[in-house]
């Protein structure tokens, strides 16, 4: 008898596998990313059609194979919400892609899950109509990927400055101040002319806050930072996990085109 055995975990991405099968990539504290097969899933009213992206799934797989097969599968919570809006969609694409990117196959990995559904619950909290959806959207994109990238190993350097050692304190109302991100290197306190972008101090500061659990508000409830900052550190975010995993996240360059379209 072949053993099987039970993981629950959510799915970071589904695509086709044959004719009536589906392929689905699970990441779970156990066993990290993982690939498995699910036949039949394809079929008009087959029991495996809960095989979604961006569904917490409980799977029990089986198989002689490298890859296995899922036996059963049953929903433990479904993120459908985020597929209302594409900003959210988007979202949380993202942190799917860079997750598959951080996160070797088959190897434990304690918190990353916990991490992703955290996010993916704030995404589906956000309410439309409200004025700041979109904005608040993309903060929260931002963040999540800041997050993730600490807890894969590839966090922003944003405590000191990558060639002098000295400590990265922004001083809030000097303009003239500027710190310059080297994508090999980290932050460089200056206006250095090969920079990829600089950040003035109130720019650096919102993205030092974005280590904190929660996105950064004033004391009225309102999102610190406007529309122009927030897509500034997007660039920050997307040019740092280029360069150091050697793919950019195509679904924040989505989320930018969705906002810029505002």
């Amino acid at each position: 008898m072949i053993a099987e055995k039970k993981i629950q975990g959510l799915s970071l991405k589904v695509g086709p596998l044959g004719e009536n099968d589906r392929l689905i990539t699970i990441l779970s504290d156990q066993e990290g990313i993982s690939r498995f097969a699910v036949p039949g899933a394809r079929r008009p009213r087959s029991s495996m059609a809960a095989a979604t992206p961006l569904t917490l799934l409980e799977l029990h797989v089986g198989g002689r194979s490298d890859l296995k097969r899922v036996r059963q599968i049953k929903v433990l919570k479904s993120f459908s919400k985020v597929g209302q809006k594409l900003e959210t969609l988007s979202a949380a694409q993202a942190m799917a892609e860079l997750t598959i990117m951080l996160v070797a196959r088959n190897d434990p990995f304690s918190g990353m899950l916990s991490t992703v559904l955290i996010h993916l619950n704030r995404l589906e909290e956000i309410q439309a109509p409200h004025s700041n959806s979109l904005l608040t959207t993309l903060a929260m994109s931002v963040q999540s990927c800041v997050h993730l990238l600490a807890l894969g190993g590839y966090g922003l350097p944003v405590q000191e400055c990558c060639r002098t050692g000295l400590h990265l304190n922004p001083p809030i109302g000097n303009w003239d101040w500027r710190c310059s991100l080297i994508p090999d290197e980290g932050f460089v306190i200056g206006s250095l002319p090969n920079a990829e972008i600089q950040l003035n101090p109130s720019e650096l500061a919102l993205l030092q806050r974005l280590f904190r659990p929660n996105i950064p508000i004033d004391k009225n409830g309102k999102l610190l930072g406007p529309k122009e900052v927030w897509l500034k550190l997007l660039t920050v975010v997307n040019c740092w996990t280029e360069n150091h995993l050697q793919h950019s996240l195509r679904s924040l360059q989505m989320l930018r085109e969705i906002v810029l379209s505002q």
